[in-house]
């Protein structure tokens, strides 16, 4: 039998590329996201469905609507993080409702994406059992999430699973992020402001992690466990904005002229053991290679 899976978010970044490598499993793919695709992530062969998460009359009667659902991916969410109580309402009281309408139904997985934010202070590497301090109005909505959903894992035995991504990179990703933020600065030969660049992070391709979501969604008998997907080796943020430079030969980065968040940590990487051990597989794509299809991307696309 086929199965069907609904991707929501579907329209964004992680969404796109997800519906793109269900498409080409064999899936049917519904996604639901708030607003239409732009025109360069519009994919054939998926249908497409609109409503916020959090307005949950809504929601139900278009879920309602929807036969049989094998699989739930929810990458739903406010983007702009400023947003207070549109974070809350989007990634907390969002996937309470989508959680309500899956629990009694006969779901084979619901894959919530996380965020390594979550750990906050914890010092890295960070494993699935580091101590959980969020600093952000976004991940406390996350981490609030993600206890929401191992309790009901808990009392109703919710096919759940949890990612907890790091820096996710590659192609088609939205301008306000740093490396395309940082590719399109020197593209275009202009100075741009930027951190001291002493912080030092894990950057994995999109290629890599939408791999590693199939795979752990397909995988029987893993419900209630969290997972940290990550490439697991720390780049500092300088040699990337340098090696972007250098590729492109252009741009003006302007170091030191933004200030480092009060929450941010100066080094921040997952430990991925868990993550390699259950997917018996590695990153294919190293940062070298990923930021080479990128920077390609970028040159010859407008997003």
């Amino acid at each position: 039998m086929i199965k069907k899976v609904l991707i929501i978010g579907g329209t964004g970044f992680l969404g796109f590329h997800t519906a793109k490598l269900f498409v080409k499993k064999k899936f049917r793919v519904i996604s639901l996201s708030r607003s239409k695709p732009k025109k360069l992530r519009l994919i054939k062969n998926i249908k497409y469905v609109f409503c916020d998460i959090s307005n949950k009359k809504k929601l139900f009667n278009i879920l309602k609507k929807i036969k049989k659902i094998n699989f739930v991916i929810n990458f739903g969410g406010e983007v702009e993080h400023k947003r207070v109580s549109k974070v809350l309402s989007s990634h907390y009281n969002g996937l309470v409702n989508l959680a309500n309408f899956f629990k009694d139904k006969s779901l084979t997985k619901f894959v919530q994406i996380g965020s390594s934010l979550e750990y906050g202070k914890s010092s890295s590497p960070q494993n699935e059992k580091s101590k959980l301090n969020p600093k952000s109005n976004y991940s406390k909505a996350k981490m609030k999430s993600s206890k929401y959903l191992l309790n009901l894992y808990k009392k109703n035995d919710f096919p759940v699973i949890i990612l907890r991504p790091y820096q996710i990179y590659g192609p088609y990703q939205d301008l306000n992020r740093f490396i395309p933020i940082t590719i399109i600065g020197c593209l275009e030969n202009k100075k741009f402001k930027c951190s001291d660049g002493r912080q030092f992070r894990d950057f994995i391709f999109i290629e890599d992690f939408v791999n590693y979501l199939y795979l752990l969604l397909v995988k029987q008998n893993i419900k209630g466990e969290i997972f940290n997907i990550g490439f697991g080796k720390p780049i500092k943020i300088k040699n990337i904005i340098n090696l972007i430079r250098k590729q492109i030969k252009l741009g003006a980065p302007q170091f030191g002229k933004i200030k480092l968040r009060k929450e941010e940590n100066l080094i921040t990487y997952p430990n991925v053991s868990k993550l390699q051990r259950y997917t018996k597989t590695k990153p294919k794509v190293n940062f070298v290679k990923g930021l080479k299809k990128t920077i390609k991307f970028y040159k010859e696309n407008k997003i």
